[in-house]
């Protein structure tokens, strides 16, 4: 089929041999592929991952899935650190019910975080130790699978 000048979309675009595939977008300006998302959780100290999982595309599925992951934790006062992306009244209000401490980095405009997080020292750190998931997902496009695809 000739989809030429056609907005593409999941109905029209349907993987043949993977139906659970959907289109996603990595960023402004870069074309839409069929993929899945992969959510890493690693612990802040050294930056091991303690944690993988790839579910399908959705609009919400970042957050949906850390969520998953959080009820799941069995340590004391656990601490979230996040991108902006998680930076949303809903998700901050569910961690915050699940007495979970949201380490989550600002918007530059309408963040729903606010000094009773950012106040304390250890934001900052956190903040900074963040960096050490970015170094996995780098060695991963590097070395590891992502490399091969």
């Amino acid at each position: 089929m000739d989809y030429h000048g056609q907005k593409r979309s999941n109905p029209t675009h349907a993987s043949t041999t993977d139906p659970d595939a959907r289109l996603a977008r990595k960023g402004k300006g870069k074309e839409a592929t069929l993929s899945y998302t992969g959510h890493l959780l690693t612990e802040n100290k050294n930056g091991l991952v303690v944690g993988a999982e790839v579910s399908p595309v959705t609009g919400t599925c970042e957050s949906e899935t850390a969520l998953e992951r959080l009820q799941k934790l069995r340590r004391r006062r656990p601490r979230l650190t996040a991108d902006k992306g998680y930076d949303t009244g809903t998700f901050l209000d569910s961690c915050r019910r699940l007495r979970i401490t949201p380490h989550v980095a600002q918007k530059r405009k309408g963040s729903a975080i606010d000094g009773r997080t950012t106040r304390h020292e250890g934001y900052g750190i956190s903040l900074r130790k963040r960096k050490r998931i970015e170094e996995v997902f780098g060695w991963m496009k590097t070395f590891g699978v992502k490399a091969q695809v």
